[in-house]
């Protein structure tokens, strides 16, 4: 972050500065067990513990001051109605002061981690480049993402969610993005939502803030629809021959890893990408065209994607045990297309037999149950052995041939040690909430010591 005064701060963010003053020369931070010398503590109020009583921790630490809802004897706090639109306030005060930077903002129903990592790797390669590991896109984790930014930045890579319609909205007034990338509309968050059309309104609003120009996947109709609801510079990506940044030649090696020719810009160049699943392929052109508009050549985007890695947790991970077994962690989030595609990916895997553990699918609304027997019968279709875990993920197990339902990570885990043979490939995949991150740890863990 750039250096402010704790007055400064308060200025920014309509606060009143008590106890004494300070210059924050290190970062902002929410949790005060990170606190450092330099830093700017957020005082969060939360359900089960209250941030304000650790401003004290934060100070001893070395932190200058806090911002909060109330004042702390003997501490400088900058005191506000409400600590989290204040984060914004400060953000976008950080944001305004930061020249010479490309701001880029990324949202889809899926793949904006997996997105938002390729990128931040491939504008590195042309710049100081600000694209932090995780999902840092609401409103707590967008305005740090911000604050991490200094005057040496060059891209700011901002990864954007929403719940409901008007949540990106305020989001991009925290940082107005240069560059909008809508990804895809599908099911994540359908039962907040209410409708299809619904999460097109809400991931648009990027689309119609971006202020130079706006990455649109051409191959999913509801955002290519995006284009009318922009004054940017469009740029479509894409399988069609009518996209600006195109990819043919598609394969898939026996580790289900993609390489592709990309098109852009009247050149042509390979790309072998690092990541798997053939879903990356999608994900990867939005990144290049991000790139492009950033100001990147085609030939840097290419060797950019061939180069990145994967950089974020429990995303499709992979993990090869001594004994032979391969294990997928893919289990960070989950709906229908996502789950499809990890399933995809699965199958594209070289080994003697793929193995499903999947959880449930949270916030699809009254068709979840549907939902969930749907994604069973494609589950049992693609794979040797289905093994969905928990009370909610009991519809995919239904009466399909080769599934199996177990009550806990404990079952799972237990009946995959008497299952699991060497050349097996295992992919683990759920909504967060179910905790299958952990089952995946375990199975890494039954393999025995890394040698």
């Amino acid at each position: 972050m750039i250096e402010l005064g704790l007055a400064e701060v308060a200025d920014a963010v309509g606060g009143t500065l008590t106890g004494p003053g300070g210059t924050v020369t290190g970062k902002v931070t929410v949790d005060s067990r990170t606190a450092g010398p330099g830093d700017l503590y957020v005082a969060l109020p939360g359900e089960r513990v209250d941030g304000h009583d650790f401003v004290g921790a934060a100070v001893a630490a070395g932190a200058v001051g806090a911002l909060g809802t109330r004042p702390a004897e003997g501490h400088a706090v900058v005191v506000v109605e409400d600590p989290v639109a204040a984060l914004g306030r400060l953000a976008h005060a950080v944001h305004e002061r930061l020249t010479g930077l490309t701001t880029v903002g990324i949202t889809g129903s899926s793949g904006k981690t997996s997105t938002k990592d390729l990128l931040g790797q491939v504008l590195s390669t042309a710049g100081p480049t600000v694209s932090p590991p995780g999902s840092f896109n609401n409103d707590i984790g967008l305005p740090l993402t911000v604050l991490s930014a200094d005057a040496g930045t060059r891209f700011l890579v901002l990864e954007m969610g929403a719940r409901g319609i008007g949540h990106i909205a305020r989001l991009c007034a925290v940082a107005r993005p240069d560059v909008g990338v809508v990804l895809n509309v599908g099911s994540a968050h359908l039962g907040e939502f209410g409708s299809p059309e619904a999460i097109a309104t809400a991931k648009g609003e990027l689309a119609e803030a971006a202020t130079g120009t706006a990455v649109l996947n051409a191959d999913d109709p509801r955002v290519r629809a995006m284009a009318s609801r922009t004054a940017a510079r469009v740029l479509l990506t894409g399988t069609g021959e009518d996209a600006d940044v195109r990819a043919t030649d598609v394969a898939l090696d026996d580790d289900a890893r993609a390489s592709f020719t990309l098109h852009a810009d009247g050149e042509s160049h390979p790309v072998r990408l690092q990541v798997v699943g053939a879903h990356q392929v999608a994900n990867a052109l939005s990144a290049a065209g991000a790139a492009l508009a950033a100001g990147l050549t085609p030939a840097q985007v290419a060797a950019g994607l061939a180069g990145a890695t994967v950089r974020s947790r429990w995303r499709m991970e992979v993990t090869r045990r001594p004994d032979g077994v391969v294990v997928v962690n893919d289990a960070y989030n989950a709906n229908p297309e996502s789950m499809r595609a990890a399933l995809a990916a699965l199958q594209g895997m070289t080994g003697t037999r793929r193995v499903a553990v999947l959880g449930a699918m949270g916030e699809l609304g009254p068709g979840a149950d549907d939902e969930h027997h749907r994604l069973g019968r494609d589950a049992a279709a693609a794979v040797d052995l289905v093994v969905a875990v928990g009370p909610d993920a009991a519809g995919i197990a239904a009466a399909e041939e080769g599934s199996v339902h177990v009550p806990d990570r404990a079952a799972a885990r237990q009946l995959l040690a008497e299952v699991l043979r060497p050349g097996d490939v295992v992919l683990v995949k759920a909504s967060r909430a179910q905790g299958l991150e952990l089952l995946a740890a375990d199975l890494v863990a039954d393999g025995g010591p890394a040698s």
